[in-house]
């Protein structure tokens, strides 16, 4: 009698040990970095690839994304400090997409999910303001 209930004692523990190894292996995916390009308006997502492409050879993405930085100056003094630094790989051209990104960002359209673009994009891809007049003329 004794040796019966030693096993069932033996069972119940090893079938509730059993239990709670599966409950704590739960599948989680891997998570990402960033943001997800799938929730942003196609016009900015290779803007963003772009961002995240050279910025994260660096930094994490964290810095830049959760900095609350609104102002385009200082976006347009910190990416072109950020473009001086020789392993950054970022060109003049890069820069432009760069901070056409983060200006999207600033407007913070990225955390609510809006579909339409900030109009200084389109100043930008019309060649208004470059980097330099954005700094020489202290506007934002």
């Amino acid at each position: 009698m004794t040796s019966s209930r030693s096993a069932r004692i033996s069972s119940t523990l090893s079938a509730m040990g059993l239990l709670l190894l599966v409950a704590s292996c739960r599948y989680e995916p891997p998570r990402a970095e960033g943001l997800d390009p799938g929730l942003m308006p196609e016009e900015v997502r290779g803007d963003y690839a772009l961002f995240a492409h050279r910025c994260s050879k660096c930094h994490s993405l964290a810095r830049p994304l959760q900095s609350g930085i609104t102002s385009d100056v200082y976006w347009a003094e910190y990416v072109e400090r950020m473009r001086l630094q020789p392993s950054s790989g970022i060109s003049p051209d890069d820069a432009r997409l760069i901070l056409r990104f983060l200006h999207y960002l600033s407007t913070g359209k990225v955390w609510r999910r809006d579909e339409s673009l900030p109009t200084i994009a389109s100043a930008i891809d019309a060649g208004l303001p470059t980097i330099a007049t954005a700094l020489d003329a202290g506007t934002e």
